[in-house]
Order: C-alpha cells, then sequence, then structure tokens
C-alpha cells in the first residue's frame, strides 16, 4: 500500500489521532514503532519508515512502543470497509480464522491459493497472513498477560501459540520484555469477576455519538440476550469455543469492555466482534465530512457528529432480525424474535448457586444466552414461530443456506455474492437484503429507499421521500448511505 511521506509525516508531527491504525511510524535510531498520535519527541524525517500495518513493523525488526501502545490503537476505518479479498482477509485474520484453521483454512474461506492470498497481503500490508495473524496474537498475550492471573503456558495457550516457548520468543521480540515482566510493569490486580473476565479498553476515532449507539441497541433488544441499562450494553454471544457475556460502557476516548469468557482461546474473536457492533473503526471525520456536504444533513451533522452504525455479532442472528422486521414495527418485530428464544436453563443440580451474570462452561453464559444458531432456529417446532406460515419457511429456508455453506454471513463474505444469495431466497427482497449487508456485513454504502421510516426521516428534513427519487437523491451520500440511513431513522 502507497504511504505518502510527507502526509503521514505531517500527522506524526501534529500528533493527529485521527490517523491512528491508518499507518505505524517506525524509528530506525531508537528500533521502536509508534502510533502516528505518540506523545515523544517527533523523531527526524531520516530516522523514519511507515508501515501499513503492525506486522509490517515487526518485520523490519522494530517493537511495540510502550508508551503509546500501537497495538492497541483503533482498526483500520480502510480494512473494516473494504468489500475486497484484502480487506475481508483482515476482517477473518481479527476473528481468529487463522489461529483455528491455518492459513489453509483462511484461503479457502477466500476462494484463493495460499500462495496468491499471500502475495497479495504482503503488496498490501507488507506482511503475510502468519504474521498478521501473530502480530494479533502478541496482542491478544499482552491482554491476558496484563489482566489475569493466568499462568504463562496457560497465556500462550489461549491466545493461540503452538507452544511455551514460542509465546516467549514473540512477547520479547515484539515487545522487547519478558512476558513475566510486563506483568510486574503493570502491577495490576485480575480484574474482579472471577475466572475468565477480562477488562480492556477499546480505541476508536473521535468523535463517537454513544447515546445515538445505545439508542439503537436499546430499542432492539431482547430480554435475555441482550440489555441496556444505566450507559452500558450488555448481551451474551456465542463464540468458537464457548459462550461468552460483555458488557460494553462508551467513556471519553474508548469503550469501556468487560468480558466473561467460557474459553481464553475466544478473546480475540470477542474482541472483533464488539468492535465490530458499535463500528468503532470508522473514521467519522470522512464520514461526516461527505454528508455534512449537503446543506439537509448538515445541521444533523452539527448537532450529533460521530454518528457510526449499529452492526451485529453475528450474521445469522441479523438475518432472522432482517426477516422478523419486514413491514412490521421495531416493537412488534422485538416481541416476535422473544418467541425464538429458548428459556433460561437452570443451573445443573450440585453446581451452586448461580446468580444473575454468573458464568458457566455451558455455552449459556449466566442471562446472556446468545441468540439461537441457524441449526437450532431449525429445530423450532411450528408453534414456536408466532409469525404468518411465509415468514416462517423463509426463515427455514435462510436456516438451511446458512447450515448447508449456502449462505456466508461472517465478516469475510463476499457482499455482492452474499445479496444475491439472499435475493435468491423466497421471501427476501431488496430492503431485506440491503438491511443484512449494511448491520451484518459492514457495508458502509447501502441506501434502504424504500424504508418507511428513511422516507419519513426524509420529509422531516425536507428531502423528497419518493422511494426512487429518495435513491436518485441519495447518490450524493456516498460512500456514505448506511450512516445517512440511520440519520435519517433519527430524523423521523
Amino acid at each position: 500500500m502507497e504511504l505518502d511521506f510527507e502526509r503521514c509525516y505531517r500527522a506524526v508531527d501534529s500528533r493527529d489521532q485521527r490517523f491512528d491504525g491508518w499507518f505505524y511510524t517506525g524509528v530506525t535510531s531508537t528500533g521502536i514503532y509508534c502510533r502516528p498520535s505518540c506523545p515523544a519527541m517527533t523523531p527526524k524525517r531520516h530516522n523514519v519508515r511507515f508501515f501499513p500495518s503492525a506486522a509490517a513493523a515487526q518485520g523490519a525488526g522494530l517493537r511495540a512502543c510502550r508508551r503509546c501502545r500501537p497495538d492497541a490503537a483503533p482498526g483500520s476505518p480502510q480494512w473494516d470497509v473494504r468489500a475486497d479479498v484484502v480487506g475481508r482477509a483482515m476482517r477473518l485474520i481479527a476473528d481468529g480464522v487463522v489461529d483455528r484453521d491455518g492459513v489453509p483454512g483462511l484461503a479457502a474461506r477466500l476462494g484463493y491459493t495460499e500462495r496468491h492470498l499471500h502475495r497479495m497481503l504482503r503488496a498490501e500490508l507488507g506482511a503475510g497472513p502468519l504474521a498478521l495473524a501473530r502480530a494479533q496474537r502478541a496482542q491478544t498475550a499482552r491482554i491476558l498477560i496484563e489482566t489475569t492471573g493466568l499462568g504463562m503456558a496457560e497465556v500462550a495457550f489461549a491466545a493461540g501459540f503452538g507452544s511455551v516457548r514460542q509465546f516467549n520468543d514473540t512477547v520479547r521480540e515484539v515487545y522487547a520484555a519478558a512476558p513475566s515482566e510486563l506483568r510486574d510493569a503493570r502491577g495490576r490486580a485480575p480484574v474482579a469477576g472471577g475466572p475468565g473476565t477480562i477488562a480492556l479498553r477499546l480505541a476508536y476515532r473521535p468523535p463517537l455519538h454513544a447515546a445515538a449507539l445505545l439508542d439503537f441497541l436499546a430499542l432492539r433488544a431482547l430480554p435475555g440476550v441482550e440489555e441496556v441499562r444505566d450507559g452500558t450494553y450488555r448481551r451474551g454471544l456465542r463464540l468458537p469455543h464457548g459462550g461468552a457475556e460483555v458488557a460494553l460502557t462508551p467513556a471519553a476516548g474508548h469503550v469501556a469492555a468487560t468480558l466473561r469468557l467460557a474459553d481464553m482461546r475466544d478473546l480475540a474473536p470477542a474482541v472483533a466482534r464488539c468492535r465490530r457492533l458499535l463500528d468503532l473503526d470508522a473514521d467519522p471525520a470522512a464520514v461526516d465530512g461527505t454528508l455534512a456536504a449537503d446543506p439537509a444533513l448538515a445541521r444533523l451533522v452539527a448537532a450529533e457528529p460521530g454518528i457510526r452504525v449499529p452492526r451485529a455479532v453475528d450474521g445469522f442472528e441479523m438475518l432472522v432480525r432482517a426477516i422478523v422486521g419486514q413491514q412490521v414495527s421495531v416493537t412488534s418485530a422485538r416481541t416476535t424474535l422473544t418467541h425464538l428464544l429458548p428459556p433460561p436453563q437452570p443451573p445443573a443440580p450440585g453446581s451452586g448457586d448461580q446468580p444473575e451474570g454468573s458464568g458457566r462452561r455451558d455455552g449459556r453464559v449466566g442471562w446472556g444466552r446468545g441468540f439461537p444458531t441457524a441449526e437450532e432456529v431449525l429445530g423450532i417446532a411450528d408453534g414456536g414461530f408466532r409469525m404468518p406460515v411465509g415468514r416462517r419457511e423463509t426463515i427455514r429456508a435462510a436456516a438451511r443456506a446458512v447450515v448447508d455453506g449456502e449462505l456466508d454471513l461472517d465478516p469475510g463474505g463476499d457482499r455482492e455474492e452474499t445479496v444475491r444469495r439472499l435475493l435468491a431466497v423466497p421471501g427476501i427482497g431488496a430492503w431485506t437484503a440491503g438491511y443484512v449487508a449494511m448491520r451484518a456485513l459492514g457495508d458502509p454504502d447501502v441506501q434502504l429507499h424504500t424504508d418507511l421510516a428513511v422516507r419519513r426521516g426524509a420529509a422531516a428534513l425536507g428531502l423528497p421521500d419518493a422511494p426512487l427519487t429518495l435513491d436518485a437523491y441519495a447518490e450524493r451520500w456516498r460512500p456514505w448511505r448506511s450512516y445517512a440511513v440511520i440519520r435519517l431513522w433519527r430524523a423521523a
């Protein structure tokens, strides 16, 4: 990926936080790499190199700065929104696919040979899939070292390393310190909440309109799966190795996250899904700059900067929500969805009291049960669907497509192909496919011009509200029409 030296150096010289995660600054005289916003003295030009990824900087023999902690910077918005193979690969790597399935599994998911995938990633990011996954493992290891009381061998395997020796060597190389030194330097006691509980900060690029996110999620919260209370969003997650609970509280400059995991190997995918849910890797300056150029939206952007697109932790869950939400109110859809949820399971005999919020190892974690999987939905009897027969059969057809591998709703799925396959399912039209593309697949440029609330919001702002006319008008909002949809919903 081409990095313009002058532009990057100006960002470093001004310590501009907006560029954190876009690139990394390598300082050859000190052997470290930093965020653009690092508070340290600006290095001299002849000592600076710029890298498109932390893995590329590590591959050049540089270690992470202990002051600005570049491995904890916001993710690059470029890889978050790009729909090409490299963007899809980065999202899958962040979700832990390489750790679980190796590079062959990643290449198979993307439909390319390992050699060609390696070549594309090297060209764009300066590092191959193994190096990118290794950089993520190092970050996961640091979080576990600093926030848990796990032994170092447990940390090594939970972070995805194949051996303790590999873990020790990587941590020393990336942080220039032994794992035990990192733990001693932080001086933290394990997080309150018991085994499997981790507290960390999820960075983002300001501004973040937290109230809009929480309002949106609260209105659609499913009892027993999620809730919004006292400025915190809580929900259950289904992760590759077990269940989890997460509590997310927006704060100044970060979102405080408390995770309770049934299996520590799920830390990286849990973090990736939380970031995706709150759209934390977005570039609000770019989005708001485009939308504010339209006089009809300029006042809204000025009043509420940093509006994000609330996304999803599970693609199939979002697909079911979209199908149930066809031509009904949000409240009605939520009531219907509640009937699909399994009842809470009581603690096993002899296991002791399990108060609300307590962790369990059976895949259900406290009140946060997680949404049913496609397999579980196929097992629900007709009476469990409190909806018209046609809609019930649409959900079943979609679930079968997911189980059979015909529908890929994961963050690394091909957006255009997924939308095409969604439209082939009887009962799924353009609105449903667009809603899924926006919230599950992360497409930043979806215009739901037939949506009643979108049309009402447009009318409230004096914009054309006839579907075809509104669709044509929305061309000026490209490539951020999904963010315009959220603002129109709020204006309704």
